[in-house]
């Protein structure tokens, strides 16, 4: 219709006076550029984005998996033209090269060495440099890229800068620079194709069942075994869904995969929903571990971190690895800092060689077992300034004292304060009394008065720390 990129909008309705303009909408642009970045991971792990419009593809090794490289960009092409998109594709040895080409023809393959040859009667601009370097050229006289290729290369960098000779050198295959792949490379993947796509659920478990097997066989002649499982679901109208799972140890059995995928599909709050049909389904291990195989014995409890291990797969599989914890200790004597709480899948073996406090059976517990993530303050009525309370209110109920044990003074890690540090000032740095309070109802609390008693001091600040079983 005789308009072209960049121009303008008065120019192009003179052209064409029904025109139809619309607001550009760059993260709709920007997200639908991803997502057919994901379709395209059906030819190649490797995609890059080439923002605002484009998409580098390695299909090193892949081509001869689609007919060649000729078949296999006709394949691509004519795919993303039914589902409604303007493409130009071209194949060079060199990225720069091949978007070079794309901008001014269709379905180009240039063999290696033929980079130059290829490209120098090809007008400047498509080689994608800024607008004021396109036109100091063309002033300058040089309209082509074998006109900029002839001159000397460091006059063009004199005048245009590095950065544009290494982009001149790259569409001529006198250098390369590597893509940026959206997803890193995972250590094995296989897939599975179908002629027909499928759709029901049976077809898609038994898919995955023989997918894990393969998978499986391919890390145990290395010796290796899965941390970090994706699956990802192709559908024929160009939608991709993936899905991942971790173990907190290496994973060598196909059927324990089977399991964490089930758990992981049948908990999904959108369900996988397959369209038409899935075309391609892809299983691949992101991280993988060398496997150490331990001479076990006879006694069956030496069996019971592997068993809870599986089963802490399985429900962080189906809820989510970090809502399943396991507190570790600390070497500190503050209340609140005594714990972390840390991924049960990844600390499992350090949670259960733990070094705990050990305590009498026969003495009641010196701790609560329930702590508050932050002291929560109450209003305490005491019969005398530095004494225990006699009631506090807390959450609008009133407790009237019937047992107290304490004080127990904790001070806090001075040594840790920045020097010159006021401890009066610094909440973090007082001195706490704890009190293990009973009231009438036999409610066992943990109270703390922050400061140490001053015959100056009259009134104190007191905080509920925690709640005894």
């Amino acid at each position: 219709m005789g308009l072209d990129v960049g121009q303008p909008l008065a120019n192009a309705r003179m052209v064409c006076p029904d025109l139809q303009v619309f607001d550009a909408d760059e993260p709709a642009d920007a997200k639908l550029l991803s997502d057919v970045a994901d379709w395209c991971d059906r030819f190649t792990p490797l995609v890059a984005l080439n923002a605002p419009h484009g998409l580098f593809l390695d299909v090193s090794g892949c081509a001869h998996l689609f007919g060649g490289e000729a078949a296999m960009m006709r394949t691509v092409c004519a795919s993303l033209e039914r589902q409604g998109f303007e493409v130009n594709a071209a194949i060079a040895s060199t990225p720069v090269c091949a978007r070079t080409l794309s901008r001014v023809t269709k379905g180009r393959i240039v063999a290696e060495g033929d980079e130059a040859k290829a490209v120098n009667a090809l007008p400047v601009w498509t080689l994608g440099a800024d607008e004021t370097i396109t036109r100091g050229l063309r002033r300058a006289g040089l309209k082509t890229i074998g006109d900029v290729a002839s001159r000397a290369p460091h006059e063009i960098t004199a005048r245009f800068g590095v950065d544009f000779i290494s982009v001149l050198q790259q569409a001529l295959g006198q250098n390369d620079a590597p893509i940026s792949p959206r997803k890193p490379l995972p250590d094995y993947m296989v897939e599975k194709r179908f002629a027909e796509p499928i759709s029901t659920d049976c077809v898609i478990a038994a898919a995955l069942s023989s997918l894990a097997q393969m998978l499986i066989a391919a890390m145990d002649r290395a010796g290796k075994g899965a941390r970090m499982l994706e699956a990802s679901f192709f559908r024929t109208d160009g939608a991709v869904r993936s899905i991942s799972v971790q173990t907190g140890q290496p994973v060598t059995k196909p059927g324990f995969i089977d399991r964490l995928f089930r758990e992981r599909l049948d908990a999904l709050a959108d369900p996988l929903d397959p369209g038409f049909g899935f075309d391609l389904i892809r299983l691949s291990a992101s991280r993988t571990e060398i496997v150490v195989q331990e001479q076990r014995d006879f006694d069956t409890r030496s069996q019971d971190n592997d068993e809870i291990a599986a089963l802490i797969d399985r429900i962080a599989a189906r809820i989510g690895g970090k809502r399943v914890i396991v507190h570790l200790p600390q070497d500190t004597h503050i209340p609140e800092r005594a714990t972390i709480a840390a991924s049960a899948q990844h600390h499992l073996a350090a949670a259960t060689h733990a070094a705990w406090p050990e305590r009498v059976d026969s003495e009641p517990p010196l701790r609560p077992l329930q702590l508050f993530e932050r002291p929560e303050e109450i209003k305490v009525i005491a019969d005398f300034p530095h004494g225990p309370p006699a009631q506090f209110n807390w959450r609008r109920a009133q407790h009237r004292i019937a047992r107290v044990e304490g004080p127990e003074r904790i001070a806090m890690e001075w040594w840790t304060q920045s020097p010159g540090t006021n401890p009066i000032e610094n909440k973090e740095a007082r001195t706490r009394d704890y009190f293990r309070i009973e009231d009438g109802e036999g409610c066992r609390f943990w109270l703390y008065r922050e400061g140490i008693y001053d015959r100056e001091v009259t009134t104190f600040r007191w905080f509920i720390q925690g709640v005894f079983a």
